[in-house]
């Protein structure tokens, strides 16, 4: 058709001639972001020869697989893992950059080069082909110009080669995009992406920057200060971003939010170059500040997985003034061991110990955790909820791998399931330690699968069985300082958004002690922790509680040496006698007798709930020995025999005998009232006292003496 042969040959010589029509494109509606995309088109000029390389090592693991029926570009072998040397971060980041670009675009990429005939080549190999895609998504993204080569650069053979030939085939490379989007009907390359891919996209590009401050290196206020000195003005919220405008986050104090355009300028400023400002997602930032939240003056910290540097190191921060330890798991070799401690050492951070031990081969009763009270648990997630990839990856030391999963949007069951399945058992570790109070749970995901019915499915599962205090959810608080009111969820979510990146967060904290089970020492540990108390409260109660156990066991030992055997509580049973017997009389009582029976025996409950006492301090009854009967009198000279052997043998716990007879009816009351003999005394009929002697009968007890018991 002659129509659509002047269409294409007219698109093909604007496309060969470099116009600037994909830099003017607008993607999206908001005007900042267009300007940052044409900026950034205009100047970029290419990236050094090892850029590529690691990009294209990248490319090669994470490519899309297809049916070997219908393949027609061939990769070569990538069973073994690439090894990856980046000069610095930023050469990092834009090495994969690079290779998502490409994995976003590789149909549209492999498409051109099989229009152009570009591909196959007999002198390029199967080998480099990943080097070919990725070097030429990077050549239409500069409009097919020619790269700026530095004289300082290192050159790879490898890179020039394919430089070389892509060059060489620049017009036909053209052509084949222009007819692509005729065919398509598309004004630039994005269109082919899936609609969930484009918004995520956008998500992205509008997402603010988010940042915390390091306070080893910088207070808030003087940080504020510079800020100031610098042009930025402080805002209520992200709605009322400007230019150089910032904010501070609602949950946490310490958080602030930039807008996206001034990524650059920011990371070029020396309050990043010294660590005073570093960039990080907000919901790494929302889990160190719930868990600070639950920590007590002195209390340590589980990091379960050694992820990102920046959450270890943050969570020191925030523990700064409360003497608290931080144990980092899995950090296996010793080159990662001295390259986080050179990372902490220059960020300020003082209070964090490596072990080389996994989360889970760490038991409960490892000597060195006894004081930790709770459990930072990142697990590894689908991270479907992020809202940069990039970073995420980079900052939480992923698998590359992660990004195809990004760009399909889904993660498939099987690997759904062996991920909650893990995360499960790593919650349900945690649960195992029975000093730790309080568990944080936080993911990236948008599946319930890692989310809620992990924590759902590990209350269930997880009844430990030497703990007495069992696991229940509660609201997060992340901040003692923010001004948010206490949030009544129970789970913590953030879904996707322009404003911030998804998020679940779960805190699992022990139920509360009753007030008898509560130690003083806690009590102050955590008035000191609030503030309350000076650190010297809590000391001095310390050396008291130490103070009294000593003193206790010296007394034990005491009295092992002293006696032979420790002494035994035999006075409980007596009383338990005592109680059978006047148990056995308010039976046979009658209805108007029961009143002075109950004060009888709540008489005798007191004494029971206290310990045993000198003579001095006992009833005033016990004292009226010249009323007794000679069998009394007997009695009681072998209960005085029984005390002095008791001193002699020098024993803590002095048993008090005390037998009360049963209350009769005084003799001024008609027969018909008074109980049977057969009943009145059946409790007492035969009974033996500890010397084998017989009980005084009930009826050779003075009246008054009745009267005073009675009393009591």
């Amino acid at each position: 058709m002659p129509g659509s042969e002047s269409n294409l040959v007219s698109l093909h010589e604007a496309v060969t001639n470099v116009t600037s029509d994909l830099s003017e494109m607008k993607i999206s509606d908001e005007k900042g972001s267009v300007e940052k995309r044409t900026m950034t088109l205009i100047e970029k000029n290419g990236y050094h020869d090892s850029v590529y390389i690691n990009a294209a090592k990248i490319f090669q693991s994470i490519r899309t697989e297809k049916c070997k029926e219908g393949i027609l570009v061939r990769y070569g072998d990538d069973s073994a893992s690439p090894m990856l040397t980046f000069k610095d971060e930023y050469s990092k980041y834009v090495s994969h950059e690079l290779a998502f670009s490409a994995l976003k675009y590789q149909d549209l990429l492999e498409e051109i080069l099989l229009d152009s005939c570009v591909y196959p080549c007999q002198s390029i190999p199967d080998e480099l082909t990943s080097l070919l895609v990725v070097m030429l998504y990077d050549l239409q993204d500069r409009k097919f110009q020619a790269r700026e080569i530095c004289d300082e650069e290192e050159s790879v053979a490898e890179v020039r080669k394919i430089e070389h030939y892509l060059n060489s085939f620049r017009t036909k490379l053209a052509a084949a995009l222009a007819r692509w989007r005729v065919k398509h009907d598309a004004l630039s390359i994005e269109y082919i992406l899936p609609e969930t891919i484009r918004k995520q996209e956008q998500r992205a590009s509008a997402l603010p920057l988010c940042v915390w401050i390091n306070t080893f290196k910088i207070s808030l206020q003087d940080l504020f200060s510079d800020l100031k000195k610098k042009g930025f003005t402080r805002v209520e919220s992200v709605s009322d971003f400007d230019r150089y405008t910032y904010c501070v986050d609602q949950h946490c104090h310490d958080v602030l939010f930039f807008p996206s355009s001034l990524k650059e300028e920011l990371l070029n400023l020396d309050l990043f170059a010294d660590c005073k400002l570093l960039l990080q997602d907000k919901s790494r930032s929302l889990a160190v500040h719930s868990a600070q939240a639950l920590l007590n003056a002195g209390d340590d910290v589980i990091v379960a997985h050694v992820g990102s540097h920046l959450t270890i190191a943050h969570m020191s921060a925030l523990t700064i003034h409360s003497m608290s330890r931080i144990f980092v798991c899995g950090v296996k070799s010793s080159a990662k061991a001295d390259e986080l401690r050179n990372l902490f050492s220059h960020m300020g951070c003082k209070n964090i110990h490596l072990l080389h031990e996994d989360f889970t081969d760490i038991g409960p009763t490892d000597p060195r955790i006894q004081e930790a009270k709770v459990i930072l648990l990142l697990p590894q997630c689908s991270a479907l909820g992020v809202g940069n990839p990039i970073d995420f990856i980079l900052n939480e030391h992923r698998d590359a791998g992660l990004l195809r999963d990004l760009f399909r949007g889904s993660v498939s069951e099987d690997k759904l399931s062996i991920m909650a399945e893990r995360q499960l058992n790593e919650l349900m570790h945690a649960m195992k330690f029975n000093k730790v109070q309080a568990i944080v749970y936080c993911t990236c995901s948008i599946y319930p699968e890692e989310n809620e019915l992990v924590v759902n499915k590990a209350l269930e599962f997880g009844v430990e069985e030497n703990q007495v205090q069992p696991y229940r959810i509660i609201p997060p608080v992340f901040s003692t300082s923010s001004n948010t009111e206490p949030s009544t969820e129970i789970f913590f979510k953030m879904e996707p958004s322009e404003v911030s990146s998804g998020c679940f967060l779960a805190v699992l904290a022990r139920e509360k002690d009753s007030p008898e089970n509560v130690s003083v020492q806690d009590i102050l540990a955590r008035a000191a922790a609030k503030g309350l108390l000076d650190g010297t409260v809590v000391e001095k109660s310390k050396e008291k509680e130490k103070k009294q156990k000593a003193t206790q066991q010296t007394q034990r030992r005491h009295n092992i040496t002293g006696s032979g055997t420790e002494p035994k509580t035999s006075e409980f049973p007596r009383y338990r006698t005592v109680s059978k017997a006047e148990v056995c009389v308010s039976k046979a009582v009658s209805t108007k007798q029961q009143k002075n029976v109950n004060r009888t025996k709540g008489y005798i409950q007191l004494k029971k709930s206290v310990s045993p006492v000198s003579g001095s301090a006992l009833p005033k009854v016990l004292k009226h020995t010249s009323h007794l009967s000679p069998a009394g009198k007997a009695y009681e000279r072998q209960t005085s025999a029984r005390k002095a052997r008791a001193q002699k043998e020098r024993l803590v716990l002095k048993p008090v005998e005390i037998v009360l007879p049963p209350v009769i009816t005084p003799y001024g009351i008609s027969q018909r009232n008074k109980p049977k003999p057969s009943n009145c005394f059946h409790g007492w009929t035969g009974a033996k006292g500890w010397t084998g002697r017989m009980f005084p009968p009930p009826y050779l007890v003075p009246w008054f003496l009745l009267r005073c018991v009675s009393k009591y």
